[in-house]
Order: C-alpha cells, then structure tokens, then sequence
C-alpha cells in the first residue's frame, strides 16, 4: 500500500499534473490534424523529456499516446482520412455518420469507446504486469531470447498483412541494429571506416526519421482543397444510451484489444481490426456495416485504446516493445537510467505504478478534453499543411540533434527518413524495422551469452520448460502464414 501511495505522491504534484494536461492538449491538437500520428507525435515529444525527470516525462509520452489515438478518429469522421491506422478499421461508418449530419454521433461514441477501452487497459497492465514481473525473475538468456525472437516474429508476420514484406523490413533492422562494435568480439561491424557509426546507429534519430519523414513528404505530395467546416451538434445527447444498448460491443472489443496489445508486436492497428471483424461477424446486422452503424465503431474504438495501454505490459516486464509508441518509451526509460524488465518493479515499484496512475488519468481526462477537441474540430481540419510541416520538420531535425548534441544524427534522421518513404511506397513496414532496431542487441547478446554458457550446444535453447514453451510459441507464429496459405490454395 505504501507503494501505492508513494505512486499518488509522485503524479499528483503540480508540475506532473500541468505536464500531463499540455501534453494532452498536445495530443489532441497533432491526431486532430490530418496527417499527424500519435507515433510522430510521440516522437516529437522525445526532445523535450531530456528535461524532464521520469515521472514527469513517460506521464506526458502515455497521455500525449492516448489522446492522439482518440483524436486521430476526428479526420476519419469527418474528412475519411484517418489519423491513425487503427482509426481505418471503422472509419467508413463514422464517415457515413458525418456525411448524414451526424458527426457528433461518432465521434461521441468513439470518444465513449475510447474511455472505456483505455481504463480497461490500464486495469488489466496494474494486474499483469506485476505478476508476469515475478515469474519473469527467473527468466535467463534463453528465455529473453525466445521473446525477442517471439515480438519480432509478431511484429513481421502476423501484424502485417504481407508477411514477406515484414520479414524483408525486420531484416534491415535487424542489420542496422548490428552496426557498431560487436559487444562480445570487440570487432567494428559495417562502420566503413566512419567513427560516428563506431557506436551503432542511434535508435531516436532513426525512428523519427521513419515515422515522421514519409509523412511529411506523402502530406507535401498532396495538396488539399477548401474544406467546409462541418456542423456539430450537441456531443453527450443521447451518448449514454447508445454506449449501453452496445455494451457487449463495449465490453468485448475492451478486453479484446487488451488481450491483442499485450502481445508483442501486435498494437492498436490488428486490434481494431480485429475486433471490427468479430463485432460484424456477431451482429444480428451485419449488413448494416460500413453504412454508418454503431456497433463497429464502438468495438473497434474499445480496443483501439484498450490495445494502447495494455502494449506496456511487454515494454515493462520484457523490456520488449508492445507497438511503435512503446518502442519509443523504452528508449526514453533507457535515457532516463532506468532499464525496463521485471527488475524495474523490485528497485522502482513507485515509479511503475506512477506510470500506471499517469495512465489511469490520461484515460478519464479522455471525456472533457475530447469534448473540448471535437467542437474544436471543425477549426483544426481547416489549417492548411503549409503551415504546420516546416514546424513539424523542425522539431525532427531538434529531436534528432539533441540526442548527441552531433550533426550526425541529422544526417542518420533524414537517410532513414528517405529509407521509410521508399518502404511505405512500395508497401513494406516500418514498424518491424524499428522493432528490429530495438531488438536486435538484445536478441544477438542474448543468444552468444546462451552459447557461451553451454559451449555452443543448441539444445540449452529447448531445455528448460518455459524456453521450451516459447519455442514452440515461435514455430507456431512462423507456421500461421504456411498454413493460412495452404488453406487459401485449398479453397
């Protein structure tokens, strides 16, 4: 209990509570703005929480996260572009919604959504995390392997929808993840003769220049009419009485995509999908779907948020990312000193919790701060990109020089910001690459320190039981696309 309260002291001090607040209305502002994800929004904040202290600093990156999910069904409704890939799986029907004088019916039942989702999310990471943290104390080189391996093979295969694609994109970051001195031999790796690569390709530049670049560029390659703003009626009329007569959508896309975003590489984007997919095949009226019906928003929109918060049940436990946006935090945890695995809940228990809490408030602040952008809506879909992209590129080139106060890592933020645009046009994933880059020196060390151990007998990988178990875990996962494949050439 006395973690608990010593957690309370920690968010509830003025400055926590203003950051948590500016970060929100930042959030809302950049998943509001066509264009603008709540991953490079994320990555746009990294810069500013080098001054921050931890609390305060993930506190703004989980509230900042959760307010551009939601916010990011804004354009979706009202302009059928999504703010997000998650906000694609429902965004027919709330366009439909729109389009019928109804944009405050759907973007009222996201928010609704949204705010049930997360909360169920964060319950669901206070229970988990703590207990998956003490199994995972006996957790040796072998088993950090395996889940290594496990999230990036989620992360290629099955969170994408052309697995050879995510494996082509997990593999470059895997090399780039192997460029630097190797830890074991001391040998320098694909430095051609440069002493900056010497200490490996910094992970933030890299990221930044992969999410926010092809963004910039498809936004400059696209240019925008005058828009008319919409009208918006009152948002809470009628609002309690549609999320109840829907609340087994509510409830099951909620633990859905709670379910969903604990898995490693999986995050938001398959979880809305997901749950879109089950909430249509268990409608009595399925046919209704894609006209503007309620039940496929509410879902999805539950486990969009609900994924969210429930993907830092990996980043904390594992120290493996559960989506882009946790990626990015265990960079910023590392920055800070803090090293995520299940240690981090025996020598920081109030510091986890904090977060927990943080995450707990973003959530509820959800309902007036949602309220507050969806009138404000109709304003914000007007800014034109000319005037919000050069800031945007600005604060890339900031965040990207402030890691190592170096040009360099310009130059890495605008080479990987080329690379990802040529990805996303040809239609391969940037988030296996990241996840690559992130995970490939745990995945490398762990796998030398496990075949130091045994004096390179392979079989220490399949000999304890929970190894064991995640192997077969990770066989299956690579099995899924041969037997999906199989099954469609039966058909």
């Amino acid at each position: 209990m006395s973690v608990l309260t010593d957690a309370l002291t920690l968010v509830f001090q003025p400055d926590v509570l203003i950051t948590v607040i500016l970060a929100s209305l930042l959030g809302l502002t950049i998943g509001a703005i066509p264009g603008l994800t709540a991953v490079m929004g994320v990555a746009l904040l990294i810069p500013i929480t080098f001054f921050m202290d931890p609390v305060p600093a993930i506190s703004a990156i989980a509230a900042l996260a959760a307010m551009a999910i939601f916010a990011g069904d804004i354009p979706g409704a009202l302009l059928r572009i999504p703010g997000t890939p998650a906000s694609a799986a429902y965004v027919q029907d709330a366009h439909v919604m729109a389009k019928e004088g109804r944009p405050e019916r759907a973007l009222g039942l996201s928010m609704g959504a949204a705010c049930f989702g997360g909360v169920v999310g964060v319950i669901l990471l206070m229970v988990a995390a703590p207990l998956l943290a003490r199994f995972a104390t006996n957790f040796s080189s072998v088993e950090y392997f395996w889940l290594a391996l496990l999230g990036l093979s989620c992360a290629a295969i099955i969170s994408t929808g052309a697995p050879l694609k995510g494996i082509l994109s997990l593999l470059f970051g895997l090399w780039v993840a192997s460029i630097g001195i190797d830890e074991v031999a001391g040998q320098p790796r694909f430095t051609f003769g440069s002493t900056e690569l010497m200490g490996g390709v910094s992970f933030i530049p890299a990221m930044i220049g992969m999410f926010a670049i092809p963004e910039i560029l498809r936004n400059v390659a696209l240019p925008r009419g005058k828009i008319t703003p919409p009208r918006m009626g009152p948002v809470f009329q009628g609002l309690g009485a549609n999320l109840r007569r829907c609340k087994a959508n509510l409830l099951r896309g909620s633990l859905a995509g709670s379910m969903i975003g604990a898995l490693p590489g999986a995050g938001a984007d398959i979880a809305a999908w997901v749950a879109y997919a089950v909430a249509k095949r268990r409608s009595k009226t399925p046919e209704k779907f894609g006209h503007g019906h309620d039940e496929g928003i509410v879902e999805a929109g539950a486990a969009n948020n609900g994924a969210l918060s429930s993907a830092w049940v990996p980043t904390l436990v594992f120290g493996i990312p559960g989506d882009s946006i946790t990626a990015i935090v265990i960079g910023v945890l590392y920055l800070k000193g803090l090293e995520p695995g299940p240690i981090i809940f025996t020598k920081t228990p109030e510091l986890v919790y904090a977060i927990f809490i943080a995450f707990f408030l973003a959530n509820l602040l959800l309902i007036p701060f949602g309220w507050l952008i969806i009138r404000a809506a109709r304003h914000l879909l007007t800014i034109r990109p000319a005037y919000y992209l050069p800031v945007v590129f600005a604060c890339c080139i900031v965040g990207s020089f402030a890691i190592n106060n170096t040009a360099f890592g310009v130059v890495v933020m605008l080479v990987f910001g080329l690379i990802g645009w040529l990805f996303e046009e040809n239609g391969i994933p940037v988030a296996p690459a990241i996840l690559g880059i992130v995970l490939g020196g745990m995945l490398e060390f762990n796998f030398v320190t496990s075949m130091l151990k045994s004096d390179g007998n392979l079989m220490i990988f399949v000999s304890r039981p929970v190894a064991a178990a995640l192997a077969l875990t990770v066989l299956a996962v690579w099995a899924w696309p041969i037997v999906k494949h199989a099954r469609r050439s039966r058909t």
